[in-house]
């Protein structure tokens, strides 16, 4: 009997593009999956989508905190009616290959170990239309919790958890003040020693466009967003934030983990004094030369 799936989807006013969402989870090669959607306070037709697709497909709604996306995600996979078992996160405004939940299965099923584990893939970014823009690449990067501190590789819109990453993530609860859902079941699995798997191939078209919180890597715009946030100093508050929640939480991590972790909080606060902490500590990026980026915007304080 095949394994079910619980697809969980957080929405809020994305009738523009959740048809081609909900048709892209409806061609699934594996078929024995379930949609457990958190709305946010959606006022335009997303509702009747929703609605309309749970007459063909087995659809739960529940109510949204009206937080923010990342709130939204965290509470619907702490949410006491969220079936258990393996669960695979959804944007509304994406559209997955048809191979995406089989092909993580087999992924995760084929990787040795046991205890919790989070599964990625990469995407072919597009714009509001579909069309193609690029495919993005985690590089050679090695996922880890030193690294986990300061990047994200586990985008969510491919992200697979295994039930005891889920039971991880719940033991966790809502964490108050972080900007990313994805980035922070990133941390924690990697903290609590979970095993991480990137896939190499793309599993999903990734919309880029004016609504996205901060887009794909390697593009103009999502570089530009990126680069503002290091110069303004929020890209370092937010790294503070997710780092602090962690902190909250640090009974769950290994101890490794929780030295690396108090390492960073307590690294000065600018110069090449907190360059050379961070070095140390183990942060990086996934290239080298976002990595002496990086160091460099920490030795301004900027990071």
């Amino acid at each position: 009997m095949a394994e079910v799936v619980t697809i969980v989807m957080a929405t809020r006013n994305g009738a523009a593009h959740l048809p081609e969402q909900l048709e892209s989870l409806a061609a699934q090669s594996h078929r024995a999956w379930r949609l457990f959607v958190s709305d946010d306070g959606s006022t335009d037709e997303t509702l009747a989508i929703l609605e309309e697709f749970s007459r063909r497909f087995p659809v739960q709604l529940v109510r949204g905190p009206q937080q923010g996306a990342a709130a939204n995600f965290l509470s619907a996979l702490c949410h006491p009616d969220l079936p258990p078992g393996p669960v695979a996160l959804a944007d509304q405004d994406d559209v997955w290959l048809e191979g995406k939940l089989a092909r993580g299965l087999r992924r995760i099923a084929a990787t040795p170990g046991a205890g919790p584990l989070l599964y990625a893939a990469e995407s072919m970014l597009v714009d509001a239309d579909l069309k193609l823009l690029r495919a993005s690449s985690a590089n050679a990067a090695k996922p880890g919790f030193a690294a986990a501190l300061c990047q994200n590789l586990f985008g969510g819109h491919t992200t697979i958890l295994n039930p005891e990453a889920l039971a991880l993530v719940r033991r966790a609860g809502v964490p108050e003040g972080i900007a990313y859902h994805d980035w922070w079941l990133y941390q924690l699995v990697a903290g609590a020693g979970g095993r991480l798997v990137l896939d190499p191939r793309p599993m999903a078209r990734y919309r880029q466009h004016q609504a996205n919180a901060l887009g794909g890597s390697g593009g103009g715009r999502g570089a530009g967003r990126r680069l503002a946030q290091v110069l303004d100093g929020t890209w370092k508050q937010q790294m503070l934030a997710q780092a602090r929640a962690l902190q909250r939480v640090a009974d769950l991590l290994t101890p490794e983990a929780r030295h690396q972790l108090a390492a960073f909080l307590a690294a000065p606060a600018a110069g090449p004094a907190r360059a050379l902490a961070l070095h140390r500590i183990g942060l990086r990026r996934s290239s080298r030369a976002g990595t002496a980026l990086m160091l460099a915007a920490a030795c301004l304080g900027r990071i």
